[in-house]
Formats: C-alpha cells, sequence, structure tokens
C-alpha cells in the first residue's frame, strides 16, 4: 500500500512541471500544530533536514506552532538527524503521574515538567537554533486580549467560549479575543502577510526562547497559560494553534524558481486555519493562501493500517491511563511505520512524476 500523497496549489504545479523539485526551490517549511499526530513527520523531517535540504544553500523560514514549532526549532539543531530522534522519544515516553492525593495531573504540574524538559532538550544549544547559518526560526503564540489577557479560573473559560462563538461567525471576529504574536530569529522578517488579524513580531533571543517555545505549546486548560514574556506585549499567552492550527497563511512566496515554494510536511491534507476550526468543515478547504504550497500528507487507507486504525493523537493519555509502556508500543510502531512516507518522498525526486502529485 502506498503510504504518501503528494498535493500542489496551482502555482506550485506549474513550478513543479517547468522546474521539478530541487531543494534549492524551497523557501519556507510550515509546522503543524496537532500534538502527537506530528510523531508521524519525524522521518520525513529527518530526511528533509539531515539529508535532502543540506544539498542547498538558500535561506529557509520555518514557521511552527506547537509541536510545530518544536519540530523546527529541532531542525536548527546541529546533526538534525539524531535532535529529531530524539525529540520522537522524549515526547514519545513523556508521562505526568498525580500528585499524592490528586486523582488527576494539573495544568501546572504538566506546564512545570514540560519546561523543565524544554530546557534539558535546548539547554546550552540555543546558539545553534537562533544563530543557524540558514534557517530563520519563527514561532507562533497566541496572545489574550481583554477577559483572556490574564488567566483566571472562571474568566479563562468564559474568555474562550466567546471566542468560540466569535470565531464560528467569522475568523477574523477571533481576533476580538487573541491576537497572533510572532517571534523571529535573526530579526527575519515574517513570510506571511498579516491582514487577517493583529499580529505583533517580536525578536527571538535566548531570554526568551524558552518562554516562547513554551506558550506555542501550551494548550489551553491542559498546560497553563505562559505569561509576560520578555520583549513581547504583556499578558498571557497560549498555544500557537489557537490562532493558526494548521498555518493556513497567505504566504509570501519570491518570484522566480529560487525559494518559490512552501514545502508543508502535514499529518493530513487539509490545511485548517484555526484549532477553533476544526468542526467547521467548510472552512478546511484551499484557498488562494497556498498557492505555492506543496503537502505531503499520508494516505487515509495508510492510516487506517496503523495501530488503533488512526494517528497518535491526545486521547490515547486517557485511553492508556497508567499503561504507559502499551501507550509506547502504539506510538512507536505508528512513527516506525511512517518510515514509508519518507521513503516513497526520497524515491519520488529521483523521478519526479506529475502524475503522482494532487491538486490541493
Amino acid at each position: 500500500m502506498q503510504a504518501l500523497c503528494i498535493y500542489a496549489g496551482p502555482k506550485a504545479l506549474t513550478h513543479i512541471r517547468e522546474h521539478g523539485l530541487k531543494p534549492a526551490h524551497v523557501g519556507v517549511i510550515p509546522g503543524a500544530a496537532g500534538g502527537p499526530k506530528g510523531l508521524i513527520l519525524g522521518p520525513l523531517d529527518r530526511f528533509i533536514f539531515g539529508e535532502w535540504l543540506p544539498q542547498s544553500s538558500q535561506p529557509v523560514d520555518l514557521v511552527g506552532a506547537s509541536i510545530g514549532a518544536w519540530r523546527m526549532a529541532t531542525a536548527c539543531l546541529n546533526e538534525p538527524i539524531t535532535a529529531f530522534e530524539r525529540l520522537e522519544h522524549d515526547y514519545i515516553h513523556q508521562y505526568y503521574e498525580p500528585l499524592p492525593g490528586q486523582k488527576r495531573v494539573s495544568a501546572r504540574q504538566v506546564s512545570d515538567a514540560f519546561g523543565q524538559s524544554l530546557q534539558v532538550f535546548y539547554g546550552g544549544r540555543l546558539e545553534e537554533v537562533l544563530g543557524h547559518p540558514r534557517y530563520r526560526l519563527h514561532i507562533l503564540t497566541s496572545h489574550g486580549r481583554h477577559v483572556l489577557q490574564r488567566e483566571h479560573p472562571l474568566a479563562t473559560p468564559l474568555g474562550y467560549a466567546g471566542a468560540f462563538l466569535s470565531n464560528a461567525l467569522n475568523r477574523k471576529a477571533l481576533g476580538l479575543w487573541l491576537e497572533r504574536v510572532v517571534f523571529s530569529a535573526q530579526g527575519a522578517p515574517l513570510p506571511f502577510d498579516v491582514q487577517d488579524f493583529r499580529t505583533f513580531s517580536v525578536a527571538l533571543n535566548e531570554v526568551n526562547f524558552m518562554s516562547a517555545l513554551q506558550a506555542s505549546c501550551s494548550i489551553p486548560f491542559a498546560l497553563t497559560a505562559v505569561n509576560d514574556i520578555a520583549g513581547a506585549p504583556s499578558g498571557a499567552y497560549w498555544d500557537g494553534g489557537i490562532t493558526d492550527y494548521h498555518l493556513h497563511l497567505n504566504w509570501k512566496a519570491p518570484e522566480g524558481p529560487e525559494r518559490a515554494l512552501v514545502l508543508y510536511p502535514h499529518f493530513q491534507h487539509n490545511v485548517v486555519p484555526g484549532w477553533l476550526d476544526k468542526a467547521l468543515k467548510w472552512r478546511h478547504g484551499a484557498s488562494p493562501f497556498l498557492d505555492s504550497t506543496i503537502v505531503l500528507a499520508p494516505k487515509p487507507e495508510w492510516v487506517a493500517s496503523l495501530p488503533n486504525g488512526k494517528l497518535p493523537d491526545r486521547k490515547d493519555f486517557m485511553t492508556y491511563g497508567k499503561d504507559l509502556a502499551g501507550r509506547v508500543k502504539v506510538w512507536n510502531a505508528a512513527a516506525k511505520a511512517s518510515q514509508q512516507l519518507a521513503d516513497e518522498f526520497s524515491e519520488w525526486l529521483e523521478r519526479v512524476r506529475l502524475d503522482k502529485v494532487r491538486t490541493l
């Protein structure tokens, strides 16, 4: 069974027809939010960043939210193949035991443990991430406005209820409750337009890196908000996937073949704008924003062949509970099977065939 589907926007399809696909053609790589679903992208990440992209020399913007930000930051480390292997291992083996006298793990407990894991993962290596000679890292976060400006046991649930209702009426209305704050390394300009709702661009540095990355991964109610990040507007910061779940952004692609494409390893072919849009199917289609984008995604039939017939997801934490070994076994099996995605992409690059490319 074939595992990989390749989807291309109209400009990307024309580019492939005229120029093929070379590593020098890539200008942007996005990393979606989605928690454990991102585990199946490990082999693709290792191939793209460890073998394929090093064959070129152009600068590349890496843009990520939540686990996508963690992946893109990992791509900036020296020896990225080893770094991605460690990321996969650490993510799969994470486990949180309720404190004595508690039935459930608290958001504060998860946040504290996650913050410590980031310190261990990136400690002493920030110069590699922030000063990469080619990759310009952009970490997306969601910054609370008005009632969401500070985390509160009553106001925060009410604020997110208001955000949900507003977003259902109009995506731009989400901006009444949350705004996008992007932390960018090396003073790099944003590789996308920001006409949808208010966006702040902040310099990513050694002082705010850990806070920005933790904020980008801080799912509301599962983790606590990160407050008052250095150099950024004051207030509470949450998961970047709330505003930009799959980074359905208006990418700015330069003219000509060099850096003209957005290469998007993704766990599905739909690029959903925001986390609150997951149930709004009419927002899951492609738009002109993705005209220069190539999406690498698993075939649904292949996904159905994975353990439990699905991608790893956050529900598995509850399904397996204290059975860490059971969850690790299932997630490891899915991650190992995903090597097929990388192998098929590598084979396609050796002999680019348009009949294997679907319309995004």
